[in-house]
């Protein structure tokens, strides 16, 4: 989204920070960006689609919360194309399109990060309550799990349905979140608070705590070869982080600006954290084409899987060298059922 000239109160005066060259650099930089997170995420995410659903069929909690995972990633990448219109030309496709663009990027962000913590709980169960766990984790767990998870990311988006708007900035229009001045309720802290807080520090928090003990519980039964997937999911939660904290360091920067803690003398370094803004922000944007990326490259058994669809459907050439050394095994694992009930531990 495009930032909008911002009035800065400092002591006893308000003065105007022009925000034209942070947008150009927005224009210069995200375009390109963009469209090339948009093609690796519909690529990669499209490939989990296909191996969760031809060769996992759904029967196990993981591939159920990995497969809602690269769903969400998928709703923010299609956003992809509109703000890259709107960073060249302005918003032009309406104030529906504005909201409904707005509504769905966030849904898919704080689903995201629901789900993955949700993979970091399951893994914590699966490994440190083994016995207790395995009566309640079934797959109608995880489907009922992952409706409420859609549930509360849909509400949790709806002040940005209310609120987004079109805004007239120098010769174009904007799609941006426009909050009442003057009110009762502080809209635009509680948006930064519950991203801050609700779907950034309470996570880390749970996701910490869970692979903290889950080590402590490795070490001691010496079974890292049979929670493969732990290395998969504790991948994706460490550059999912690497790619959020910067952008969630702004906002609670934005936050303390709101609340006059956090004020600025000059119109220099106003500037400097809507440059921090932007760049973070397009870092994040970046996480919606990484997961897949470590599916393929640290899941063994996905990358067992894409071989024996590419050896199928795809005859590719690029995979000759790898599929002398699988091929062997992938046709004997699908030849002979081998497959087994529970699939979370290899990934």
């Amino acid at each position: 989204m495009m930032l909008s000239t911002t009035e800065l109160p400092t002591g006893d005066y308000e003065y105007l920070c022009e925000k034209e060259s942070v947008n150009s650099f927005g224009a210069a930089l995200m375009p390109s960006f963009y469209l090339i997170v948009l093609m690796l995420s519909l690529i990669g995410n499209g490939l989990v689609l296909l191996v969760l659903v031809k060769y996992e069929y759904l029967k196990s909690i993981t591939n159920i919360f990995i497969l809602n995972l690269a769903i969400s990633d998928l709703l923010s990448a299609i956003c992809l194309p509109f703000w890259v219109v709107h960073h060249l030309k302005g918003w032009i496709f309406g104030v529906g399109m504005c909201k409904i663009m707005s509504g769905v990027f966030y849904i898919g962000f704080y689903s995201g990060i629901m789900f993955l913590t949700l993979m970091t709980i399951d893994r914590y169960l699966a490994v440190v309550h083994a016995v207790s766990a395995a009566r309640s984790r079934k797959v109608r767990y995880a489907t009922v799990t992952s409706v409420i998870v859609w549930l509360t990311s849909t509400l949790a988006t709806i002040p940005d349905f209310i609120f987004v708007d079109l805004d007239k900035e120098y010769d174009r229009e904007t799609c941006d979140n426009i909050y009442p001045q003057n009110t009762a309720v502080p809209w635009k802290l509680l948006r930064f608070y519950q991203q801050n807080i609700v779907f950034f520090v309470l996570p880390f928090i749970i996701i910490v705590y869970c692979y903290v003990r889950i080590i402590q519980t490795l070490i001691k039964c010496r079974t890292v070869q049979k929670h493969r997937t732990l290395r998969v999911i504790f991948t994706i939660v460490v550059v999912f982080f690497f790619c959020w904290a910067p952008y969630n360091v702004v906002i609670f920067l934005r936050s303390l600006e709101e609340l006059q803690i956090l004020q600025f003398e000059n119109c220099y370094l106003e500037s400097q954290l809507d440059y921090a803004h932007t760049i973070s922000y397009t870092v994040a944007y970046f996480h919606c084409c990484l997961n897949p990326i470590f599916y393929a490259f640290v899941g063994e058994k996905f990358r067992r899987h894409l071989i024996h669809f590419c050896d199928h459907y795809l005859p590719c050439g690029l995979l000759f060298h790898q599929r002398q050394f699988v091929t062997r095994n992938v046709h004997l694992e699908y030849s002979d059922g081998s497959m087994g009930n529970d699939t979370t531990n290899n990934w």
